[in-house]
């Protein structure tokens, strides 16, 4: 039973950004290096605001200090990613080998970017409690959350998304030097971390993750030229090639 819980909350959480990995990343070399590249970022700020962390006082035994000062060394490293980026535009236009579409396109970056920076930040906020899965504890027996593990996993799925909406709104508010685009970012970051501190009320903390989700990536789609016009015809063309394919 422990196994089939760790491989199901597993896929819950991983299952969609694999899929997105798989179907829109895997293929293209050079938009693997760049996830893994600002997954690297994302390690690069967790390091760094951990040593700092431990070297302030006295408000370092707030938890509520503690996400703030994680939340802005997570975004001040995005925005140190996206400055190297742009250094680096002219070296990726001569490896991409004619696929210059990852440069032209901002949006692309911006979204293997994001995505680079939810896998790493969700794998460490749920391998621990995936690791303790696989037994032989149960959760519960004194009187703690029962629904604990599936509330984590629910929780680092929209954590996930919210770093992939999260990148695509912050590289175009760059881009574009929309300032109230870039605050609500980090206003929503900051948001969506400490609403977590209230758990384990999840009937708050959970619905409040996933508005903010919901509500981020209406903003990304908007901002990367999305409409429902042009989700109609994805829909369409996507019915119409799986329709092909089951002819």
């Amino acid at each position: 039973m422990t196994i089939m819980q760790f491989f199901g909350c597993g896929l819950i959480a991983f299952g969609p950004p694999l899929a997105m990995f798989a179907i829109t990343i895997a293929r293209d070399p050079i938009r693997t290096i760049m996830m893994v590249a600002s997954s690297f970022f994302w390690l690069l700020a967790l390091l760094l605001s951990s040593m700092l962390y431990t070297w302030v006082w006295p408000l370092k035994d707030t938890l509520v200090f503690g996400v703030v000062f994680s939340v802005l060394f997570q975004e001040l490293f995005r925005f140190l990613w996206f400055i190297l980026i742009c250094k680096a535009e002219g070296g990726l236009k001569k490896v991409s080998e004619g696929n210059v579409q990852i440069v032209e396109n901002k949006n692309i970056l911006a979204y293997v970017s994001g995505l680079g920076f939810g896998m790493i930040s969700g794998a460490f906020s749920l391998v621990n409690v995936l690791a303790d899965m696989t037994g032989p504890g149960t959760v519960g027996i004194e009187g703690d959350p029962q629904n604990f593990l599936i509330a984590s996993t629910v929780i680092s799925l929209a954590f996930i998304l919210l770093h992939i909406f999260w990148g695509i709104l912050f590289f175009n508010a760059l881009h574009r030097r929309n300032y109230l685009q870039l605050a609500y970012v980090v206003l929503c970051h900051l948001l969506a971390s400490c609403i977590t501190l209230v758990n384990p009320m999840y009937s708050v903390s959970i619905p409040t993750v996933w508005v903010l989700t919901l509500l981020s990536g209406v903003l990304a789609f908007i901002v990367a030229g999305g409409s429902p016009s042009s989700l109609k015809l994805a829909i369409r063309g996507r019915s119409r090639a799986l329709q092909v394919a089951v002819d």
